[in-house]
């Protein structure tokens, strides 16, 4: 594979004209009605026209941008109802994104003969099962779970027309990049009109597409600003004393492949390592504090990439350069505004996409507007990550793990993890075994994902090869409509 691709930018060669409500095929009006609304959204008026002609795209369109219609309005023209067999295949990250889609599908194909259905872990397989034997032409589901259907025989893929990827960042954040590579083996010969929907587009997702997509055009339909190579600048505002906890939040959420976090005195770094290394990650300092031998070891290990959290101070960090650094924390704002493009401008070099994320408490946030209005930065604010949402990511991430994990497994193996059945059903039984079921999937959790590099191969290999991964934040949040 190359490993230097050109990154995209603009708009295709044979650009094809915005379509208004009123140009859209009569059968499209009547479902976009159908779901409430009489307008195109811009990502829609730009999108639908491409899948319409059939032309394999990566789109650029953020959550809650309405990018969802783009490749389900046209699939109204493009599937055939009188087919009882999977036709449409989306991929997803999140079971929530899965029910969402699938929902929409439901609503804009309802009276069409069209049945959409959603595959997901972390739940049992009966409906789903039944739902797949009863016949779908629309598929919506993780991954890992659609390729489970499709070794148990529930699922077929041979009369598949159209694969669509959403959220290809986030896929690729969530660990599902081996299972989208392992899916390539149950996809037919004969031609199949494959679009990639992401955020943005660093350098993971362009080998991704290049994988996937054969010959892929770009464009972009979230805003005039196309994200590919530049750095996302974000904001939390902390209250409290919280910024510690909230960064070990931050952290989960967006599960970096290495970060540099900076903070304004050697005291304050002692501190922030000691925080990370009790919670189990691969964390180290660098102050002026440590000795030439100390420095020297901490340095060897950021130079070969073995080290995936540095914590210094700017003068600690002058000079330091760490290639494909995903991320930089700034645990308090800089002294200066000087300081800060010196942070954040640590990430997002050589043409790979970075995120620059400051915490700030109140009194902080005024010196967060002096930068971005310094240097004209967009400077979004988020709002802090709540434990529930947290939990909901790691359990969705330490499920993929666990299901590739099973179907890696031998006859041998399984036949042998059967003794464990009883023990297994005794403890799920009784509420108080459950510190024992949490500490065996936490330790897992920890040992693939936050053990050090040189000790992780198998988390290692969840990732794109040779790539920057994407930012793994949650752009523009939940809940937003979807169209």
């Amino acid at each position: 594979m190359n490993n230097s691709i050109p990154l995209p930018v603009g708009q295709p060669a044979d650009p094809l004209s915005d379509i208004t409500f009123d140009e859209l095929p009569e059968r499209l009006q009547t479902a976009a009605c159908r779901a409430g609304w009489d307008t195109l959204m811009p990502v829609q008026a730009r999108g639908i026209p491409y899948l319409l002609a059939g032309r394999n795209m990566m789109i650029q369109a953020r959550t809650g941008s309405g990018k969802t219609a783009v490749y389900l309005l046209p699939m109204l023209e493009r599937l055939d109802p009188n087919i009882d067999a999977c036709q449409a295949l989306i991929l997803v990250p999140t079971r929530e994104l899965a029910r969402q889609v699938c929902q929409e599908a439901q609503t804009i194909c309802a009276g069409t003969g069209l049945r959409s259905t959603a595959v997901y872990g972390g739940v049992g397989y009966g409906a789903q099962i039944d739902a797949l034997r009863r016949g779908t032409q629309i598929v919506v589901g993780t991954p890992g779970r659609v390729i489970d259907h499709l070794l148990k025989g529930t699922l077929t893929l041979k009369r598949l027309s159209t694969l669509v990827y959403d959220e290809a960042d986030h896929m690729l954040s969530m660990g599902f990049y081996p299972d989208m590579c392992d899916l390539q083996r149950y996809m037919p010969h004969h031609e199949i009109h494959t679009c990639m929907f992401s955020a943005t587009f660093p350098e993971s997702v362009m080998h991704t597409a290049e994988q996937f997509i054969r010959r892929p055009e770009f464009i972009s339909l979230s805003s005039d600003h196309v994200h590919v190579t530049d750095t996302e600048h974000i904001f939390y505002v902390i209250p409290g004393m919280d910024k510690d906890r909230s960064l070990v939040r931050l952290i989960e959420i967006e599960n970096p492949d290495s970060a540099l976090i900076f903070c304004n005195t050697k005291a304050r770094v002692r501190y922030i390592t000691v925080v990370l290394q009790r919670f189990g990650y691969d964390a180290d300092e660098l102050s002026a504090d440590l000795s030439q031998d100390q420095r020297e070891r901490v340095l060897g290990r950021v130079r070969a990439g073995t080290l995936r959290f540095l914590v210094a101070t700017d003068v600690a960090a002058r000079g330091l350069d760490i290639p494909r650094l995903s991320h930089v924390f700034l645990f308090e704002p800089p002294e200066d505004v000087e300081s800060y493009i010196h942070r954040a401008g640590r990430t997002g070099r050589a043409g790979a996409a970075g995120t620059a994320i400051s915490l700030v408490n109140p009194v902080e946030k005024p010196a967060v507007k002096r930068i971005a209005d310094h240097y004209q930065i967009d400077m979004q604010e988020r709002p802090v990550p709540t434990d529930a949402e947290v939990s909901d990511i790691v359990a969705e991430r330490l499920t993929v793990l666990l299901e590739a994990s099973l179907r890696k497994r031998d006859k041998l193996q399984t036949e042998r993890s059967r003794r464990f059945a009883p023990l297994a059903h005794t403890l799920v039984e009784n509420e108080d075994e459950l510190p024992i079921i949490t500490m065996l999937l936490d330790d897992y959790y920890q040992r693939l994902l936050h053990a050090p590099v040189s000790r992780s191969d198998e988390a290692q290999a969840s990732k794109p090869p040779k790539s920057s991964r994407p930012s793994r934040g949650r752009r523009g949040g939940r809940g937003q409509q979807r169209r």
